[in-house]
C-alpha cells in the first residue's frame, strides 16, 4: 500500500555533517521525496511535535535538544513507507539498535538521537501537517516504481 511518512532528522545530523549519509539510506531504499525543508523550530513546534511525551523524564532534554539547531523535515513516500522508514532508522533504545540501522550506526545517545519517524498512520498525519503546507508537496512521477 502507498504510504506516506514523516522523518526529522535532528540537530545532531547537522552538526555532525552526516545529512548526506542518512539521506541517502532512505533513497537508497526506493521511497521518494516529496517535501523537504530545513527550519529551526520555535519552542511551541518542539513542544507540539512532542506533546506525547510531556511529562517524561526526557521531555525537557529532549524538547532542548531540538531546540539546539536547525532540523530537516521531510515526507517520504513509498510502498509501506511507514514500516520501511521505521526498519531503517532502527529502535529509539540504542541498546537494541543494531548495525546497519541510521540509529545503530550514528546515534550516541538513546533520547537525543539523530532521526524522528512516524510511527503509524495517525502520527504521520498529524505530524506531516504540523511541518508542511499542502502547497509544499511536490508530486512527481519518478519512472521507476517497478525498480524497487
Amino acid at each position: 500500500m502507498l504510504e506516506r511518512t514523516f522523518v526529522m532528522l535532528k540537530p545532531g545530523v547537522l552538526q555532525r555533517r552526516l545529512v548526506g549519509e542518512v539521506l541517502n539510506r532512505f533513497e537508497r531504499k526506493g521511497l521518494k521525496i516529496i517535501a523537504l525543508k530545513l527550519l529551526r523550530m520555535d519552542r511551541n513546534m518542539v513542544e507540539t511535535h512532542y506533546a506525547e511525551h510531556k511529562g517524561k523524564d526526557f521531555y525537557d532534554k529532549l524538547v532542548e535538544y531540538t531546540l539546539s539547531g536547525p532540523v530537516i523535515a521531510m515526507v517520504f513516500e513509498g510502498e509501506e513507507a511507514i514500516g520501511v522508514v521505521r526498519r531503517l532508522t532502527g529502535p529509539t533504545a540504542l541498546d537494541s539498535a543494531q548495525s546497519g540501522t541510521i540509529r545503530g550506526d550514528y546515534a550516541a545517545r538513546t533520547r537525543l538521537n539523530i532521526v524522528h519517524a512516524s510511527d503509524s498512520p495517525g502520527s504521520a498525519e498529524r505530524e506531516i501537517r504540523l511541518f508542511f503546507t499542502p502547497q509544499e508537496f511536490c508530486e512527481w512521477d519518478d519512472g521507476n516504481q517497478d525498480w524497487f
